[in-house]
C-alpha cells in the first residue's frame, strides 16, 4: 500500500512534466529568397538572413496610426535581445516605396535607435513587396493604398515562417520575445 501511495504522485508529477513541455512552433512555409533596397541605398539580398532567426513587419515612416507602434515594440525587442541574439535579425519593409527612400527610412530608424547591423528597413518595387506581404508571408495586399497588417511575422534559420503575433496584442511582446528565444535556440 505505501508504495501505491508513492507511485500515484509520482505518476501525476511525470504527467504534468510531460505535459508542460510546449509543441514545436508551427512551420506556414518558405520565405523565398528576395532583392530590396536597405536603408543605405545598397542592394539587399535575402542571402543575408540565411542561418538567422528574423522578425519581419510592413510599415511606412509617415503613418500616423500603427506603425510607430510597431517600430517601438521592435525597438524593444531588439534591447531585450541584444546580449544574447546575435543570430536575430529584424526587417521592416515599407508599404510606401515611393516616399520612404533610403534617406527616409535612414531617419525613420535612427528615431528607433535601430541597429543597424540587426534591422533593416527595405524598400523597392511596389510589386515586389505587395508579393511578399500577400503571397509569402500571407498578411494583406500593399497595393499603393498604405493598407497594411500590422502583424509581426517570426522566420527560423531556414527562412522558415513559424509564427504571426498581433502588434494589437496587450502580451505580444513577452509572447514573440518568447517564442523569438524558442527558436534561436533550435539548432543553435
Amino acid at each position: 500500500m505505501a508504495s501505491w501511495c508513492w507511485t500515484v504522485p509520482a505518476l501525476n508529477v511525470l504527467l504534468l512534466v510531460g505535459c508542460s513541455s510546449k509543441p514545436p512552433l508551427p512551420n506556414y512555409g518558405v520565405v523565398p529568397d528576395f532583392a530590396l533596397t536597405d536603408q543605405t541605398g545598397a542592394a539587399f539580398s535575402s542571402k543575408a538572413l540565411d542561418k538567422r532567426v528574423w522578425i519581419a513587419d510592413f510599415i511606412y515612416t509617415t503613418c500616423p496610426g500603427p506603425c510607430p507602434r510597431m517600430s517601438s515594440q521592435l525597438h524593444q525587442l531588439q534591447a531585450g535581445l541584444a546580449g544574447e541574439a546575435d543570430g536575430l535579425r529584424l526587417v521592416s519593409f515599407t508599404v510606401d516605396p515611393a516616399h520612404d527612400t533610403p534617406p527616409v527610412l535612414t531617419a525613420y530608424s535612427k528615431h528607433f535607435a535601430a541597429d543597424p547591423s540587426k534591422w533593416f528597413f527595405l524598400t523597392g518595387e511596389i510589386a515586389t513587396i505587395n508579393h511578399l506581404s500577400r503571397d509569402v508571408f500571407r498578411l494583406s495586399s500593399t497595393d499603393g493604398t498604405l493598407e497594411h497588417s500590422t502583424r509581426f511575422v517570426l522566420v527560423d534559420r531556414q527562412s522558415r515562417i513559424r509564427g504571426f503575433y498581433s502588434s494589437l496584442d496587450q502580451d505580444v511582446m513577452p509572447h514573440l520575445l518568447a517564442d523569438t528565444k524558442r527558436i534561436l535556440k533550435e539548432g543553435a
